[in-house]
């Protein structure tokens, strides 16, 4: 990331995701996994449960971004994660998932799951550096045949104060 796109991440906003996100989220949503993606009546339902917390990644009023948890200690899964393809590699799925890992960690997981499509290489490069481990592969896990690699961040030997650990 450059100093110029980094300016640009510092200057969006990373908050919770609330009822009149979902419109843009949908769009979204749609425009990034056409084949899987989410209705907005599954994106509500999301944000009815107390053991979800959402997050979106607002630049002059547009939702570029967006990410959710599934929390329910000692257990916890990243539901979903995405960002607008031309704010990618800019840092904004990083700032999403260190919300997403310190909420796990501030409402006390020991770990958080996750599954990620076996050939998106960016995201596997995110999990990654922010010290998830692959646990295994599920053939043929997605609508379209594609297969997902299962990944885990034991959270308990590297959560601080505020939980969660930042790449």
């Amino acid at each position: 990331m450059t100093a110029g796109t980094a300016d640009v991440a510092a200057r969006i906003a990373v908050e919770p995701m609330r009822w009149w996100h979902l419109p843009e989220v949908a769009d979204l949503e749609r425009a990034l996994f056409p084949g899987d993606a989410w209705s907005v009546e599954q994106f509500w339902r999301e944000l009815s449960l107390d053991t979800r917390h959402y997050l979106v990644a607002v630049d002059d009023g547009r939702v570029v971004g967006y990410g959710g948890v599934f929390v329910l200690p000692p257990d916890s899964d990243v539901q979903t994660l995405a960002v607008r393809a031309d704010r990618q590699g800019r840092g904004l799925a990083s700032r999403l998932l260190s919300g997403l890992v310190g909420e796990a960690g501030r409402r006390g997981c020991t770990h958080l799951m996750l599954e990620v499509r076996a050939d998106n290489a960016p995201a596997l490069g995110l999990y990654g550096r922010f010290g998830f481990e692959r646990l295994s592969v599920r053939h043929r896990y997605y609508p379209d045949g594609g297969d997902a690699v299962i990944m885990r961040l034991r959270l308990a030997s590297q959560a601080g104060p505020g939980g969660g650990m930042t790449p």
